[in-house]
């Protein structure tokens, strides 16, 4: 049925335009922009296009709404969207504030709809099979994970990098380790814009000695997504700029006199599916809908991770000041 419509046709939400309405089910398009109108009509004939969200919220021929808008007005969106009884899909974060995030959550109980977040490399077949690997012990007791998601820009005024990259890496490791850390601590600096962090560094401890590493920059001269999964028998590379997405290391450590000695090994490419992960998302939410299920991303699930965020970002801003106080 065509009764989903998208709020927000900028840099990401242009993507969910085109895999709703490849997937049969886009009835509207929202954006403040009446410039776009005549491009979007061109490319998707069919779909209506509105300024107005009012519009979206109001009538009864969509049923559910996809909120690609900026970060700022997330809570506000999905909010009207569930009191109009909308089912929701939202970009992350859901929220900037673990009190708003909360009451939608709640909202979404009370009012009986969907609301899944677009973490979406849950939907990525390499992270499917890393789940997988670690799931029949492929990997062996994991010891740390690290995950490093760099670029230069874009930048944003209204949330810092901690907020714009790492919530995909903080869901994918909690998802991968399979509960939540029992401490977060937060480094960082904002060289661009007053307040505004553009580099942070934030470690995840959990119990038992495993440790994860998050770091993410707007200040980098190249690309890069990594997410390295470090176990007592292999070490497995999900690397989504390379065109080998996975690959396991079955390199070993040997004790000669007393000393640990590396004995590395050839790595090992894991086949996986050739989708595209948004795709897969889209659908998830298409099915979820239909069938009224609940998404894999879901709001419990993206309350865990605005928790870590909330804790990262108290870590960060207290860190911050013992340094500069330090250099007074």
């Amino acid at each position: 049925m065509k009764n989903i419509a998208v709020i927000g046709c900028g840099y990401w939400g242009k993507n969910l335009v085109r895999n709703f309405y490849n997937l049969g089910t886009l009835h509207t398009i929202c954006d403040s922009d009446r410039g776009k109108e005549i491009e979007i009509r061109k490319g998707y004939e069919g779909v209506g296009y509105t300024t107005d969200y009012k519009y979206i919220m109001r009538t009864g021929a969509i049923k559910a709404v996809v909120i690609a808008s900026p970060a700022e007005t997330h809570f506000r969106l999905v909010r009207e969207a569930l009191l109009n009884d909308k089912d929701v899909f939202v970009e992350k974060p859901l929220a900037l504030k673990m009190g708003e995030a909360k009451e939608l959550v709640g909202l979404v109980e009370h009012k009986k709809r969907i609301l899944m977040v677009d973490h979406i490399l849950h939907y990525h077949p390499a992270i499917i099979k890393l789940k997988e690997l670690i799931r029949e012990d492929i990997l062996g007791g994991l010891q740390y994970v690290y995950s490093n998601r760099l670029n230069i820009g874009k930048f944003r005024k209204e949330e810092n990098i901690l907020w714009s990259f790492a919530p995909h890496d903080i869901s994918v490791i909690l998802a991968l380790i399979g509960r939540m850390p029992v401490g977060v601590k937060a480094f960082g600096e904002a060289y661009l814009q007053k307040d505004i962090y553009d580099t942070t560094l934030t470690t995840l401890t959990f119990n038992d000695r495993l440790k994860a590493h998050i770091f993410v920059s707007w200040l980098h001269p190249f690309k890069e997504q990594k997410l390295v999964v470090i176990g007592s028998r292999n070490m497995a590379v999900f690397d989504d700029q390379a065109a080998e997405k996975l690959t396991l290391y079955p390199h070993k450590v040997e004790w000669v006199s007393g000393m640990p000695i590396a004995s590395k090994a050839p790595h090992k490419t894991v086949p996986i599916a050739s989708v595209e992960p948004l795709t897969e998302a889209c659908r998830h939410f298409i099915s979820c809908v239909e069938k009224r299920t609940e998404p894999l991303t879901n709001g419990e699930e993206a309350l865990r991770v605005l928790e870590i965020l909330s804790d990262a970002q108290v870590s960060l801003e207290r860190n911050s000041y013992e340094e500069k106080k330090g250099q007074r």
